[in-house]
């Protein structure tokens, strides 16, 4: 056997695992349409204008036409190649491409402009899941843009608020920032720009006129560093361009060695660093600062394939002299067309086994040690960098490695003739469930067939009658006094970052929908907009935000005999926190937290609760328009998975009045530029809770009563706010007071005698989210504007005599409101008379028919 077969037959196996190996994209671009301006010669090479003549005469072009024409099949020409994209189209050549790459998760920063964008919710066709990375530099550009044209005499202080602001409204929503300093004023990043440079240079910028783009260095430099602190208090990475790349950059600043102020400052020794590009040609100063500094890995995508041969293989053994396998990550930097991810990925395979190969001849590495690198640097260090599997949400979910293959078959490829294929066991979707909840807190959906919903509806929406807004809990139709009516119709329309497959429904997805009356026109009694409309008052006027975190407390019934009569009992009749009772559940428990965990809900906690059956799960702390929307999906995943498993799963206050009651309590804090701002600075401070912090929750207190309409919106509610029985019946505070109605928080973590947060008791399952928090931020408003202060707080059980009741009854809620002319101003007088009718017919009803609360665990 000659010396070169018995080389090929020793490291086969290492030659297979890095054919077959998973790809994660953590750093790429948008593609253009086929119709786009820009010269598909960019495919190739990052020069610009005449210098992109030269590109044909380049190694990497040579050898990656050759490359794309195999892939095609056409003639290695240029003009051939071109021939075959226009006559195939755009679909047909981006499902060859992916399908042959075998990337399962594509990261996009889709901060460059080019002439026909696709956004990035088109590339879901492709790849199985999607996410954005934010560029904050040209973040800061749109918005001195939009701002300027809409009249915004600018200040520094101005646009760092609506910066920071918008920083940290898409921080969950985005799985890393990024930052492009090095093309535009260089690394060596000043760490203490004063806010007099800062302004001199926003100055400098806007002089120049719009579009806006950044070069002073001062304002590049502020804005990185503001930035990063964002980037620290979400726990998002930060890519940072480093060495070669566009024309634009001076390389002589881009040798990431520079970044070394950033390095060292304490601040941000947690906050992960990746230098992409292989910092090319500098790859030996990023492997070493890879190998000293905690914080810093290593993205070797665009001098694969930009490079020969020689040179890419050379870069990444740079790379690995010094650094930890475990910091060294590929991707494509695929940006543009589709020929570029698969050159990428194709050229890196080869790459990676040559350099591995070598590793294991050297005696650097064992076969084995090879193997587990070669899952590191293609999948699992990105997967674990980026937090794939916990992180903010993916733009769809709808178009999995199924969809991927399928569109290759529509499109007259096999889903096995490329040469790595994608394989998939997930089924097609089939039906697509558009998800809200109505003035009365019931869940309601439409449910289209998945082709309509994508040809017209995801734009679209669907129809659907005023009187939605207008049903209670016991009939269908409109209530009187709602002005609402079966004449007129709104549109029905989804919110697509909200979309995701159903745990338990396979061949189904589901996404939350927003209410309009037109394209661009908000319906007044859309209750996700109510929520909206409040937390921008809020933003605006006192630049916070607010995060909660809901408890779930729910019932598990089975069916059982009474006196002869089938009907729903408790699950178990074990007690609080009961270990025999989460062991009997527990089979029903996993399933429901693996679902969530699926959406990517976080959960912090569960337990067997005081009633017979009852449970509790607690939702981990989110964004407050986030926590509504995670709530919907949870309650929804418990009672589906209950239905699974013979149960009937419900959030009703009280099933049965004998029972102990379910409640769904909110937890409440606010933050300013990514700082929880509820707590003090230091202990000395009034009650461990700041001055912003009391305002807002003093006003929370004195609209209570008013509030109660909506946190606790049907008559059945009230049957569980009693004394003694941990809801909260009386109009007080108190410093970890169960009986209290709102009570300050210090868990664990937090120093001694501050508070992190408020959780308001008063509220239950059958509330809309949306209009219960609606109706809590309105009145932090209007305790911020009247600089209200909370009276002493309650440190014992609340007695009669002593404080006053909370409304006994919605009746007396509805009478509060009814006076409640601060809320009114704040949620909106139309949305409010339909809260109102409905609840005086919930009234009405109930009065009447003094069983039929029965009836709402089917409901609820």
């Amino acid at each position: 056997m000659y010396r070169g077969e018995e080389m090929e037959e020793k490291y086969a196996g290492l030659r297979e695992a890095v054919d077959k190996a998973e790809i994660v994209d953590a750093h790429a671009h948008n593609i253009v349409a086929l119709h786009s301006s820009v010269p598909f010669l960019n495919c190739f090479s990052e020069a610009t204008g005449d210098a992109l003549s030269f590109a044909p005469h380049t190694l990497s072009f040579k050898r990656c036409l050759r490359d794309v024409s195999e892939l095609y099949g056409s003639e290695s020409s240029l003009h051939a190649v071109q021939q075959y994209r226009n006559s195939s189209g755009l679909d047909r050549i981006s499902a060859m491409c992916f399908q042959a790459a075998r990337i399962s998760t594509l990261l996009i920063d889709d901060g460059i402009e080019s002439d026909k964008k696709l956004d990035i919710e088109w590339h879901n066709k492709f790849v199985p899941k999607t996410g954005r990375i934010l560029r904050i530099e040209r973040l800061a550009e749109q918005i001195l843009d939009d701002g300027s044209a809409d009249g915004i005499i600018w200040t520094l202080d101005t646009f760092m608020r609506i910066f920071l602001g918008k920083l940290n409204s898409l921080a969950d929503k985005v799985f890393g920032l990024k930052s492009i300093a090095a093309y535009r004023s260089g690394l060596k990043i000043n760490t203490n720009v004063t806010l007099e440079e800062a302004q001199e240079g926003l100055t400098e910028v806007l002089r120049a006129g719009n579009p806006v783009r950044i070069t002073n260095k001062h304002l590049i430099d502020y804005i990185f560093m503001r930035s990063l602190e964002v980037a620290v208090s979400y726990d998002l990475p930060l890519q940072i361009h480093t060495g070669f790349g566009d024309k634009d950059l001076d390389l002589r600043l881009c040798n990431p060695l520079h970044l070394r102020s950033v390095l060292e400052d304490k601040k941000f020794s947690k906050c992960r660093i990746v230098l992409l590009h292989a910092s090319y040609p500098f790859s030996k100063e990023a492997s070493y600062l890879a190998s000293v500094y905690s914080q810093v890995y290593l993205d070797f995508g665009l001098a694969v394939p930009k490079l020969s041969v020689h040179g890419m293989i050379t870069s990444v053994k740079e790379l690995l002299e010094l650094a930890p396998i475990k910091k060294v990550m590929f991707s494509t930097d695929g940006c543009l067309f589709p020929e570029s991810f698969y050159l990428g990925s194709k050229k890196a395979r080869d790459v990676v086994f040559s350099v591995l190969r070598d590793a294991c001849a050297d005696g650097d590495l064992s076969i084995s040690e090879a193997l587990e690198a070669v899952k590191d640097i293609f999948a699992d260090n990105a997967k674990q960098f980026y937090k794939l599997d916990a992180a903010a949400k993916f733009v769809s979910s709808e178009n999995g490695a199924s969809d991927h293959s399928k569109l290759a078959i529509e499109n007259g490829i096999s889903p096995h003739s490329s040469k790595v294929a994608t394989q998939s066991s997930e089924q097609d979707v089939a039906f697509v469930r558009m998800i809200w909840v109505d003035t009365s807190g019931q869940h309601r959906c439409r449910v289209v067939q998945k082709k309509r919903f994508h040809d017209s509806v995801k734009t679209n929406g669907v129809g659907l009658t005023f009187a939605s807004m207008a049903m209670t809990s016991a009939a269908d139709g409109p209530a009187d006094g709602t002005n609402l009516s079966g004449v007129g119709e709104i549109r029905l329309v989804p919110d697509l970052s909200t979309k995701c497959r159903i745990p338990w429904a396979k061949q189904e997805e589901m996404v939350l929908a927003d209410m309009y009356l037109k394209p661009g026109e908000a319906w007044e009694y859309c209750p996700r907009e109510a929520l909206r409309r409040v937390l921008k008052v809020l933003k605006e006027e006192f630049n916070l935000e607010v995060n909660a975190g809901f408890e779930n407390e729910f019932f598990l019934l089975k069916k059982g005999l009474s006196g002869g009569n089938e009907e729903w009992v408790p699950f178990d009749t074990s007690s609080y926190c009961s270990t025999s009772a989460f062991d009997v559940a527990s089979p029903v428990l996993y399933e429901i937290i693996a679902a969530l965990e699926s959406l990517n809900i976080a959960v912090d906690q569960l337990h067997a609760e005081s009633g017979n059956g009852q449970y509790e799960i607690v939702l981990g702390y989110t964004a407050c328009s986030d926590a509504a929307d995670n709530l919907i999906f949870t309650r929804e995943i418990i009672r589906a998975v209950a239905r699974k498993h013979g149960l009937l799963a419900t959030f009703v206050p009280k099933y049965a009045l004998g029972e102990i009651g379910s409640g769904s309590h909110v937890h409440i804090s606010l933050s300013q530029n990514g700082k929880n701002v509820f707590m003090a600075s230091d202990e000395c401070s009034r009650y461990g809770m700041s001055k912003v912090g009391e305002e807002f929750m003093s006003g929370v207190l004195n609209h209570l009563p008013s509030i109660l309409a909506f946190t606790a919106p049907v008559p059945n509610s009230y049957d569980r706010l009693q004394p003694h029985m941990w809801s909260g019946a009386y109009l007080c505070w108190g410093k970890e007071n169960k009986e209290a109605p709102l009570r300050t928080a210090c868990p664990p973590g937090v120093p001694d005698g501050l508070v992190s947060n408020f959780e308001i008791k008063a509220i239950d399952g059958c509330a809309n989210p949306y209009l219960a928090l609606s109706s809590i931020i309105a009145s932090g408003i209007d305790g911020l504007r009247r600089h209200l202060s909370l009276p002493e707080p309650i440190n014992e059980d609340p007695q009669d005599g002593k404080l006053q009741r909370l409304p006994k009854s919605l009746s007396e809620s509805v009478d509060a409101l009814e006076k409640d002319t601060a809320l009114e101003k704040l949620i909106g007088e139309k949305l409010l008379l339909a809260v109102k009718g409905v609840r005086k017919a919930e009234i009405n009803y109930y009065s009447q028919n003094k069983d039929a609360y029965k009836n709402l665990i089917h409901r609820y």
